[in-house]
């Protein structure tokens, strides 16, 4: 039986040939029909789209001829979604500069761009001048998104990067501030932005190899030919990832290199690119750390010695090994340390408690602490901390799913909190008119799941409200309680909007992400399906009335969740969707799959791995049973999550099901996986979802 808000003369969906290509691993054999929708090329498809397999593309296009016919009648909704999504941002909108010497940099909106200038005025007033305008750089290129901007310490010049196929190889540009003029060199395949050295005579950056990996360090010298920069640094183990950037002090250049449960750091003097860099701690399986400096000490945030929500430890600026490092904030179960920075006098972090964000002072002299919180059931709060290193001030952001954002400034000497900037909204937002909650959902095994909830006050909550109930759970990544104008289009129309903060992420500390990866994934599965229950017994809404989404790995979690419990929801949306997740994970070729594998486990080495993997991974649990509406969205050119996860996932859902209810694709030719760049661009990929998500619940 088909759902009611589709009509029954839909045109037949793309069926994909089947191509049966076998795979014996650990004594088990495995059979994958649409394998053939990997292309060989992938490495060639991302620089360059022209070179995708024919039958590949073909498949592609008759997918998206596909979803136009089944979301027909609904383009009319989509542009009135997007008026009101679009009526909700200050299109001339900018930040609030941020000091740094003689300047303050900040971010400025024209009307009607789609991409940021990056301006700088005097730091006590006086004219702005643009130093980039992305919307005249994006100019004639199908896709443009802009990566690192950072100014030299000089104020001469300005590093920045863009990647114009959604790839995310990125080309590094320097711009005279002088001249305005980019000079002629030209850095391809890297990872976005640059750190300049403390002469502001060149900078670091990391290059991607043929596989999007970040494997090497170099440095630039200005008005150098690229071909010559220097190589600070290789890293030969495909497992890790490695990024540069700087202490707050700018004293020194750090070279990070982590997976998803060890890390390492390297130093480099910033006055001196041409010094060894030198090992902070060898990396240890398990152990974590990150750094600042101040003053002469590092400070570091480590899970070293057991403490699993992480501590911070001091060490001298000789320091080679872990046995130097000293206690400095003492580990406490279940208060996440989130993130630090160290000005002259203070050290400054963002921990979680509970679930919520606070923000933590502590003066250097004498060991002082006070913490920054606020009162709301569910909010977020941003540190955002500061160029400047000899300062009191930090900045930060904060935010509820009522409350827009606001920007502060707080003196941590005088405790002063000064707000600089709230988010208008030009069409109008009364937050009296709105709630936010947090609930907790009971899981099966007594853990209680926290759930964000923002809905009208007017909304009658007998069970017959519709329910967006979003959820990622994956990485240690916690998805906060913010304020989001596109919502307040589904909240207006009578719906309950939910976030359920499962197992996977750190919402709850590190134990909450520990029982949410590799052996104890399924928990992350059955915490979200506890969510869509409790919010049905609470009458929130009903089974039929909920539309679950995620992306990326919360994509997983979709199709997870698909295949474990379909009749508990009215509809499923999954953006780039990683669904194929044991093929993905067998691949090692694949740009993020080495480094994965701390976070779902080796199925190449480990049958127990492999075997744990293919008990949840959707694409291989698709089953013949009924299955919700289902929208997949994907990128052509998405590093991350390969395009032919969701189309593989896709045809193997319409093989295997037994109702007659559509399964959609959508496949952006020209983006990856962060799909359309441009703010109003991307208002329309939202608002197709929202139109399906409406169409659903009979609201189009």
């Amino acid at each position: 039986m088909r759902h009611p808000a589709f009509p029954a003369d839909l045109p037949q969906p793309p069926s994909p040939e089947k191509r049966p290509l076998t795979d014996t691993r650990h004594g088990l054999e495995r059979t994958d029909a649409y394998a053939w929708l990997r292309a060989d090329n992938w490495q060639e498809v991302f620089k360059d789209t022209a070179v995708l397999d024919p039958a590949i593309r073909a498949h592609l296009e008759a997918e998206n001829e596909y979803q136009k016919a089944v979301m027909a009648g609904t383009e009319g909704l989509r542009e009135t979604l997007v008026a009101e999504m679009r009526g909700r941002i200050k299109e001339d909108d900018s930040s609030v500069p941020a000091p740094d010497g003689p300047y303050a940099y900040g971010v400025a909106y024209q009307t009607g761009a789609e991409y940021p200038r990056f301006v700088r005025r005097p730091r006590d007033g006086g004219e702005e001048s643009v130093l980039l305008d992305g919307q005249k750089e994006a100019a004639d290129r199908p896709y443009f998104s802009l990566g690192g901007v950072s100014h030299s310490g000089d104020h001469r010049w300005l590093a920045w990067s863009y990647d114009d196929k959604g790839s995310e190889f990125y080309t590094l540009r320097v711009r005279d501030l002088e001249t305005g003029e980019d000079t002629s060199e030209l850095i391809e395949d890297t990872g976005s932005g640059g750190v300049w050295s403390a002469r502001s005579n060149g900078f670091f950056y990391t290059r991607l190899d043929s596989n999007h990996r970040p494997s090497r360090i170099f440095y630039h010298k200005l008005g150098s030919d690229p071909l010559d920069d220097a190589l600070i640094y290789e890293e030969t183990d495909a497992g890790f990832f490695m990024g540069v950037g700087k202490t707050q002090s700018d004293e020194f250049v750090v070279i990070d290199i982590h997976d998803h449960e060890t890390s390492e750091c390297w130093l480099i003097p910033a006055a001196n690119p041409a010094a060894e860099p030198r090992l902070l701690a060898e990396r240890e399986t398990g152990v974590e750390y990150d750094v600042d400096e101040g003053g002469g000490t590092l400070y570091i945030r480590t899970n070293a010695d057991g403490a699993r929500d992480y501590k911070i430890v001091t060490a001298s600026i000789d320091s080679a090994r872990r046995s130097d490092w000293t206690d400095y904030v003492p580990h406490e179960d279940g208060r996440l340390l989130l993130n630090h920075f160290v000005l002259k006098n203070h050290l400054v972090w963002l921990e979680r408690r509970e679930g919520l964000p606070r923000i933590v002072v502590k003066r250097l002299s004498d060991g002082e602490e006070h913490a920054i919180a606020f009162d709301e059931e569910a909010y977020s709060l941003g540190l955002s901390g500061t160029y400047e290193f000899d300062t009191t001030t930090i900045r930060f952001s904060y935010s509820s799913l009522t409350t827009p954002g606001q920007t502060f400034d707080y003196d941590v000497e005088t405790r002063e909190r000064t707000l600089l900037k709230t988010q208008e909204v030009p069409s109008g937002h009364e937050p009296a008119d709105y709630v936010t909650r947090r609930i907790f959902a009971p899981a099966k095994d007594g853990e209680t799941v926290p759930v964000s909830l923002l809905y009208r006050k007017d909304t009658p909550l007998d069970g017959t409200a519709p329910c967006l109930l979003y959820g990622y759970g994956s990485y240690g990544i916690t998805i906060p309680a913010s304020f989001n104008t596109n919502a307040l289009s589904l909240v207006n129309r009578g719906f309950v909007y939910a976030i359920a903060h499962i197992r996977g992420g750190k919402d709850k500390g590190f134990a909450w992400y520990d029982a949410g990866r590799r052996r104890n994934k399924a928990n992350t599965f059955t915490d979200f399906i506890a969510a869509a229950d409790h919010l049905v017994s609470e009458r929130f809404t009903a089974y039929k009335r909920i539309v679950a989404e995620g992306g990326s790995a919360g994509g997983m979690l979709m199709g997870a969740v698909a295949n474990m419990a379909p009749e508990k929801f009215g509809g499923i949306v999954a953006v780039v969707p990683f669904v194929d997740v044991l093929n993905t994970m067998l691949d090692d070729t694949l740009p993020l799959t080495p480094p994965e594998w701390p976070e779902w486990g080796n199925p190449i080495l480990s049958g127990e791995d492999y075997g744990i993997i293919a008990s949840y991974s959707p694409y291989d649990n698709v089953k013949a049973q009924a299955y919700p509406p289902i929208l997949a969205l994907a990128g052509l050119t998405d590093p991350r999550v390969t395009y032919w996860e969701p189309a593989k996932w896709v045809a193997r859902l319409r093989e295997m099901k037994t109702d007659d209810n559509p399964v959609i694709l959508r496949t952006n030719m020209d983006s990856g996986h962060a799909g359309a760049s441009g703010r109003f661009s991307k208002l329309e990929e939202i608002a197709y979802i929202y139109a399906f998500t409406l169409k659903l619940m009979g609201k189009a």
